[in-house]
């Protein structure tokens, strides 16, 4: 059976329309608004192996914040929703990528405890139209609609864009582990016999 979310969510800053298969193929249509999110998105989705259908109507005329951690709240939930009870899954995942200077560290442990933990410190305030201190606020806002324990580290770099793709990129494989079956794990892969 395939792993799917569907999610709509609407407040007075924001309405996002979200589908998410995580046993995908990494094929995604990404419209937020803010161009340089779309592109992080679609990487996530190409490199994860996710099919991503996103629409978001956002307040651009405010700034981008609603538009980013709204839509890191409903990914989030999405992504908690497809996975189900976890049975059979990996439930950690990792992943050091490369991206030019960049060098990212992304770990994952999918336990139903939320928990952030982010080590970067960007040289420039934009990217296009994102300002990046909104991807930390968007991966925070994953984390905790997730339940999942997140850790993000840059290890090096210098140029904003390709630190911040290598985040996107190693977010999208350590998910992609993480939410992988193993015959070997019968239940879920916990002592206590939960993942909650």
């Amino acid at each position: 059976m395939e792993r799917t979310a569907n999610i709509n969510r609407r407040t007075k800053e924001t309405d996002i329309k979200l589908v998410l298969g995580i046993d995908g193929s990494g094929v995604s249509s990404v419209h937020s608004g803010i161009g340089f999110f779309d592109h992080m998105l679609s990487g996530f989705s190409k490199h994860g192996f996710f099919d991503l259908d996103l629409q978001v109507q956002g307040d651009l005329e405010v700034d981008g914040h609603h538009t980013v951690e709204d839509t890191g709240i409903v990914l989030g939930t999405a992504i908690r929703e497809a996975v189900g009870d976890k049975t059979g899954i990996r439930r950690y995942g990792s992943c050091i990528l490369p991206m030019d200077d960049a060098l990212c560290l992304c770990a994952i442990d999918l336990c139903g405890r939320p928990y952030f933990a982010y080590d970067c410190t960007f040289p420039v305030e934009r990217v296009g139209e994102l300002d990046t201190e909104l991807v930390k606020e968007f991966f925070y806002a994953l984390c905790y609609s997730a339940g999942m324990n997140l850790h993000i580290k840059m290890l090096d770099g210098c140029n904003a864009h390709h630190m911040i793709e290598a985040m996107f990129k190693a977010f999208g494989r350590a998910l992609d582990e993480a939410v992988s079956f193993d015959e070997r794990i019968k239940g879920v892969l916990s002592t206590k016999g939960a993942l909650s």
